[in-house]
């Protein structure tokens, strides 16, 4: 039996790496700070780009599971019947990847004997929504609260069921119904109206529960056939791993359990991410550029504390606010 409160989860055993997807750099480091800060995350770019990818590695640079992880996962998993024959206990973190035309049933939990949903098999791991303005609308805000406050309620006459739904979000989508309005040599035939539809389909209010959104660029020819092997998931995970440990310390003195920067609530974002003149000068100056919500300052400010904790710094500086400022530059589209 584990004995230091961890359970070994070695990367070989997922059958991915890092160090297979070529280019995408800046994709990379942002995945990097979501997984750091547990925080969710949306990728924008055309078919071809490595958004899928990138989200099936994202595993494979989390921490690994902690005996009370894995029992847990465990449990919602033999209660919806997906507890593969002859497991004991579950040792990875779970990738959910659910098709778009799902219900909001099997997405969020219910049913006339109610069980687990997909957010639910997420739980303590990814859950991948790829296409994701191809959801349907009221499946996509059904995830507002969960998302918010890491659990589902589902009521019925006599009783209430509640499940745990601690999960890091990842969404894919294209910039346009064709997919190609930002590649640099295939032609988009859609017009600003079907743009601004498609777009559309995902609710500001949704939006801002997710921390970074990023571009994806078209992968240049150079890139792809460089002989170069590019950085392999276990360093990635070794820094990942440093700055969830500094989060583990100064949550420690919390009276409610946060584990990750993401969790943080409104008294621990006041009490653990001031910042110096200068960079609440640049903060300023970016909200005012970008329109951001309310909700989307709080975001920021977590994700710079996540962006210092890589670097090693105590304090939120003037560049760590300039880099979680660039990881909101998708809300001009709301």
């Amino acid at each position: 039996q584990p004995t230091s409160g961890e359970i070994t989860c070695a990367d070989e055993k997922y059958g991915l790496d890092y160090c297979e997807v070529k280019g995408q750099y800046f994709a990379k480091r942002a995945l990097e700070v979501a997984v750091a800060g547990g925080h969710n995350i949306m990728m924008i770019g055309p078919p071809g780009s490595g958004k899928t990818m990138l989200a099936k590695r994202i595993p494979t640079i989390m921490p690994d599971l902690t005996v009370a992880e894995a029992l847990e996962i465990t449990k919602i998993h033999s209660v919806a019947g997906t507890l593969p024959l002859g497991c004991g206990v579950l040792k990875k973190r779970p990738f959910r990847c659910p098709h778009h035309n799902i219900s909001e049933t099997a997405l969020i939990g219910g049913g006339s004997l109610p069980k687990p949903g997909e957010i639910s098999l997420a739980h303590c791991g990814v859950l991948f929504l790829d296409e994701f303005p191809e959801f349907p609308r009221h499946c996509l805000e059904a995830m507002r609260q969960p998302l918010e406050d890491g659990i589902i309620c589902v009521s019925r006459i006599k009783r209430t069921f509640i499940f745990p739904s601690s999960f890091m979000l990842v969404a894919a989508l294209n910039p346009c119904p064709c997919g190609y309005y930002t590649h640099p040599t295939k032609t988009c035939r859609c017009t600003p109206n079907k743009i601004a539809n498609y777009i559309g389909k995902i609710s500001g209010p949704l939006v801002d529960r997710i921390d970074i959104h990023i571009e994806l660029p078209a992968i240049a020819y150079q890139e792809l056939s460089s002989p170069k092997d590019a950085e392999p998931s276990a360093i990635i995970k070794q820094r990942v791993q440093i700055a969830r440990n500094i989060q583990k310390t100064r949550f420690s003195g919390e009276e409610s359990f946060i584990f990750c920067n993401a969790r943080m609530g409104v008294k621990q974002v006041k009490k653990y991410c001031c910042l110096e003149p200068d960079a609440q000068e640049l903060l300023k100056l970016g909200m005012a550029e970008l329109g951001l919500s309310a909700r989307a300052y709080d975001k920021i400010l977590k994700v710079s504390r996540t962006i210092a904790d890589l670097d090693g710094s105590g304090s939120i500086l003037p560049q760590h606010i300039a880099e979680a400022l660039q990881y909101r530059s998708l809300d001009k589209h709301w």
